[in-house]
């Protein structure tokens, strides 16, 4: 008998198909929708109903640039992250819940753990959480060869990734759904669904075959609001050493959370596979909270000394 695996996150797989490139195909219809600009500028064939709405193409570059500013409004927003993980998706309670204060830091975030009610653990851990963390915003504002180094790795991944969400544009078809209320706001809903026209030239992009889903983008603003989708067939990864079955799931909803900027407030997963041999399961429901702009690390490591000063402890020098 095979023994059970749960993990909280797709590192886990990592060691198969490095980690970030892992989660953008396993999620390609939600993760990469997510900082993308979603919609295909192919052209459909003639049977497909898909409706472009008016001034469609002035949309369309709207949504395209609001996208490209999320990951850049993540990585000035600090925010409090509470990832409830559960066996299976029908779970109503948490196994075990998790809770940091994720901070960016420049070529990359800081996680400070925190209590279920997002409390210190400790004063002194906390303490030394803040030191660490000063000291890395304090590495990454300066300009020396090894910086020049990590921020161009930076780079790399995100071309990377841009490349793949490029590709999304050719991957799927965009049917217009109707209009919804959420609170005062209206949102126009969108089916996604693969385009039959699309020839995959890259490993990563076999994933788009199978996998579709519906995204709702703000009428008012043509930001995306909400994303969901699921795999449609098993996903075989790895060379076949691993396998995303039917049926996994994946949703994210953003909100306004300060004029103008649009974050995500709730993900959640629902995965199902096998490792080798070894089944996994993936059930995570994430909220992001307490959003705060703490700005590039010139910045930010002044929010940060001024924690510190508040809790009476010596401040590293620059």
């Amino acid at each position: 008998m095979y023994r059970y695996i749960k993990t909280c996150s797709f590192h886990w797989l990592g060691g198969l198909w490095g980690g970030p490139r892992m989660a953008w195909a396993l999620t390609a219809f939600a993760l990469l929708l997510a900082t993308s600009p979603c919609f295909s500028q192919s052209v459909p064939p003639e049977s497909a109903t898909t409706e472009a709405p008016a001034n469609g193409g002035d949309l369309f570059e709207r949504v395209i640039a609001n996208q490209k500013r999320v990951d850049a409004d993540l990585n000035t927003y600090e925010r409090i992250e509470r990832v409830e993980i559960r066996k299976t998706g029908s779970d109503p309670k948490p196994s075990e819940v998790k809770v940091w204060r994720v901070f960016p830091a420049g070529t990359g975030t800081s996680k400070i753990p925190l209590t279920a009610d997002a409390q210190p653990v400790t004063a002194e851990s906390y303490r030394t959480a803040l030191e660490k963390l000063q000291t890395t915003l304090i590495w990454a504002a300066e300009a020396g060869p090894a910086q020049r180094d990590a921020y161009a790795k930076v780079e790399r991944r995100k071309k990377e990734r841009n490349d793949l969400i490029d590709s999304t544009r050719k991957a799927f078809l965009f049917t217009k759904a109707g209009e919804e209320a959420r609170g005062d706001r209206v949102l126009v809903k969108y089916q996604m669904t693969r385009n039959p026209a699309f020839k995959a030239s890259t490993r990563n992009e076999m994933v788009f075959a199978k996998v579709q889903g519906t995204l709702w983008v703000d009428k008012e603003t043509s930001q995306l609001a909400k994303i969901e989708g699921h795999v449609t067939e098993d996903i075989s990864l790895a060379l076949f050493l691993a396998k995303v079955y039917q049926g996994s799931y994946f949703m994210q909803e953003r909100y306004e959370m300060a004029p103008g900027i649009w974050l995500p407030s709730y993900q959640q997963y629902d995965f199902d596979g096998r490792k080798f041999v070894v089944p996994f399961s993936i059930h995570e429901r994430t909220f992001y909270t307490n959003y705060k702009r703490v700005g590039p690390p010139k910045e930010a490591v002044e929010v940060v000394r001024g924690e510190l000063s508040k809790l009476g402890t010596n401040q590293a020098d620059p």
